[in-house]
């Protein structure tokens, strides 16, 4: 159990898969806002397995104890809500 997020890319035009385990889940629902551009940085990157796949993509970030978020405040990109 936990929240499953989907980051995307906007550079090369792709869609990842993330994960928040349940027992980090309260520590990063302050940082997770609909419409809000964040970085995340200090996570783990494993192979998604194929009974949780739920996008293209063979990799999944992993939210671990070191991860940070933060909004982006200047320079963010315009992303289509439509993607």
């Amino acid at each position: 159990m936990g929240i499953t997020v989907l980051f995307l890319d906007e550079k090369v035009n792709l869609v990842i898969h993330g994960f928040i385990p349940a027992g980090r889940a309260n520590h990063y629902m302050p940082s997770l806002k609909a419409g809000f551009i964040v970085k995340v940085d200090r996570f783990e990157v494993a192979r998604c397995s194929s009974m949780y796949k739920i996008i293209d993509h063979p990799f999944i970030i992993r939210f671990i104890s070191p991860t940070i978020i933060y909004e982006v405040n200047t320079g963010a990109p315009k992303i289509n809500l439509q993607s």
